[in-house]
């Protein structure tokens, strides 16, 4: 038996149940991301209507669940897309993912560019606990095959 949330590095295997447990978007950079029903991924580029969306290395960022509950452990009232995440997931250590590592989510395929990132200027969150998931366990993507996504896929190691 493999450590609970540790990929076992086995192609196609979901990560003890790992799942999207949400999916959001935000016009302007710089704020809170927005819950929708469901988003399209498209092939270098990102999701549709999101601002981050462009040719670059961080076309779709992703946060664990379990990283916002750490946040709202220290009393903060956060939820999915409240750290600029656009896909939530519960189920997987996503930062433990190295750079490379390709991801099956729902109809589409990710790879790891970026594990974390630098944060220039501290934001609302990290006044309010001192600290912020996102810098440290954040991870960033590109999109190798598009496709939707929405609530309740599965994610897969490729």
């Amino acid at each position: 038996m493999r450590d609970e949330g540790r990929p076992s590095g086995t192609a196609g295997e979901t990560f003890m149940g790992a799942t999207v447990i949400a999916v959001c978007i935000s016009r302007n950079k710089g704020e809170r991301k927005t819950p929708v029903a469901q988003v399209e991924l498209r092939e270098n580029h990102g999701i549709v209507g999101d601002a981050h969306a462009g040719e670059w290395h961080r076309q779709v960022s992703l946060l664990a669940r379990e990283s916002i509950d750490k946040m709202r452990a220290l009393g903060l009232d956060v939820d999915n897309g409240d750290f600029a995440e656009n896909i939530t997931t519960v189920g997987i250590e996503l930062p433990a993912l190295p750079v490379g590592t390709r991801l099956a989510v729902g109809e589409t395929l990710l790879e790891v560019t970026q594990i974390g990132k630098e944060c220039h200027t501290r934001c609302a969150i990290y006044q309010q606990a001192g600290d912020c998931v996102m810098p440290k366990e954040g991870i960033f993507a590109r999109v190798l095959r598009g496709g939707m996504v929405q609530p309740g896929d599965p994610v897969h190691l490729r």
